[in-house]
């Protein structure tokens, strides 16, 4: 294989693409691209120590897809689904005020302690999103809220090839397409199954219910729900 050899580095490669992107967006859509503007060099510094520590290897690893990044989480740090203070610990970079932890971020790394710890963990999947740069939407009081890719016809029409493309880009990690998990059992799932089934992208989708439905709504069922993720998560796709 030519090109970069460890999953870091095709994955940082990734990253550097994306700070090219610019999307075409409706009226009163935003992107928000980490990897860009005033905070692009320590995006740069969390994610490189990040996937340097967990993916300096050739290992293939399956894919956890959720479908964008949140504003005030990954959209900021440049790692999905990760807790700001967790990075700040595993990278040594000052994180301070740069990204907020997260009810989604708590919940997975409950789930991934239970699987056997963030190397073990790491080893196994790489986590990401169907649609990686995050957005927003300016909503009826005039604020600015996360929305999700799905959120409007329009809005998927102007994404879609973006997201094709980058689905693609993720395979070239060195992706393990046997299984795919699918963070978002409703709209995320229904639009990956609809595409995988014309692209044929894995040979299954696993979908789990989003940690912020878990976390907001569910919050006595929380250990049934990290089961359920733990044994999608021990499914090699047979």
């Amino acid at each position: 294989m030519s090109g970069p050899t460890t999953v870091a580095k095709r994955i940082l490669r990734f990253n550097e693409k994306l700070a090219g992107t610019t999307l075409e967006l409706p009226p009163g859509f935003t992107a928000i691209n980490p990897f860009i503007g005033p905070q692009k060099e320590r995006v740069r510094e969390v994610t490189t120590a990040f996937y340097s520590k967990y993916y300096d290897d050739d290992k293939p690893r399956r894919l956890v897809l959720g479908s964008s990044p949140a504003r005030r989480g990954t959209a900021v740090t440049g790692v999905p689904f990760e807790d700001a203070k967790l990075l700040e610990s595993d990278t040594g970079v000052d994180v301070d005020g740069y990204a907020v932890s997260r009810p989604s971020a708590g919940f997975l790394h409950d789930v991934i302690g239970r699987y056997g710890g963030r190397g073990k963990f790491y080893a196994d999947f790489v986590m990401s999103f169907v649609c990686p740069l995050g957005l927003t939407r300016t909503n009826s009081k005039g604020n600015e809220v996360n929305c999700n890719y799905y959120e409007s016809k329009q809005l998927v029409a102007l994404l879609h090839s973006f997201l094709v493309d980058s689905l693609e880009r993720q395979l070239e990690f060195g992706t393990d397409t046997s299984v795919c998990y699918c963070i978002g059992s409703g709209e995320n799932f229904a639009f990956l199954s609809k595409l995988n089934e014309r692209k044929h992208f894995f040979r299954k989708i696993i979908p789990l219910e989003h940690p912020r439905f878990i976390t907001q709504y569910n919050r006595g069922r929380e250990d049934e729900f990290a089961e359920k993720y733990l044994n999608a998560f021990r499914d090699n796709g047979d």
